[in-house]
């Protein structure tokens, strides 16, 4: 093998992320576009190590504001780092975004609400090593998968989307040591 082919293996390793054990991509593809890795870390809950988390953009951001501003599809990749009840995975993200909405937004946003709390009640829970992907795509919404298997039907509404972001990266966070990794801050 060249240096030159050698160099360049280098480079492309160099830009996954290693969170916890699990490579994070550098680039996801959602709605034929090419999204670039914003940032990645783990959430961690007490001494406990929940999931590692990478959130791809069309674009890099360094901010919330920026990041649910930008038009476009958009990713958020999650690796199970230990086994979760359908339960517990379900309550943690739906008190999540309640954290980080308004009254207003509440009642805006209260169909899909339980359309995503509903999407819980379609497994069990989650193993370690399990991946949950939210892809945002511009055409139908909001869509989450659980081990490349779609679980209910897209949910509409960009906002809604970056509802569940302000989840990692909202005045609330459920993590305040993940907020910056995800915004940029690796």
């Amino acid at each position: 093998m060249t240096a030159a082919a050698l160099t360049l293996g280098h480079m492309t390793l160099a830009h996954a992320v290693d969170v916890q054990g699990v490579k994070i991509e550098d680039t996801a593809t959602v709605a034929g576009k090419t999204l670039v890795l914003n940032g990645a870390g783990a959430r961690i809950k007490a001494v406990f190590k929940v999931y590692a988390l990478g959130l791809y953009l069309t674009e890099k951001k360094s901010t919330t504001a920026e990041v649910l501003a930008l038009g476009g599809p958009k990713r958020f990749k999650i690796v199970a780092l230990r086994e979760l009840t359908s339960d517990e995975f379900g309550q943690a993200f739906l008190t999540g975004i309640n954290k980080n909405l308004e009254k207003d937004e509440k009642s805006r946003y209260v169909n899909q609400l339980v359309k995503f709390g509903d999407l819980f009640t379609e497994f069990e829970g989650i193993k370690k090593g399990d991946v949950i992907i939210g892809d945002y795509n511009p055409a139908n919404g909001t869509t989450i998968f659980l081990n490349g298997k779609q679980l209910g039907s897209p949910l509409p509404d960009v906002g809604f989307y970056n509802a569940i972001l302000r989840i990692w990266i909202g005045t609330n966070p459920a993590d305040n040591l993940l907020k910056p990794m995800l915004l940029g801050d690796m």
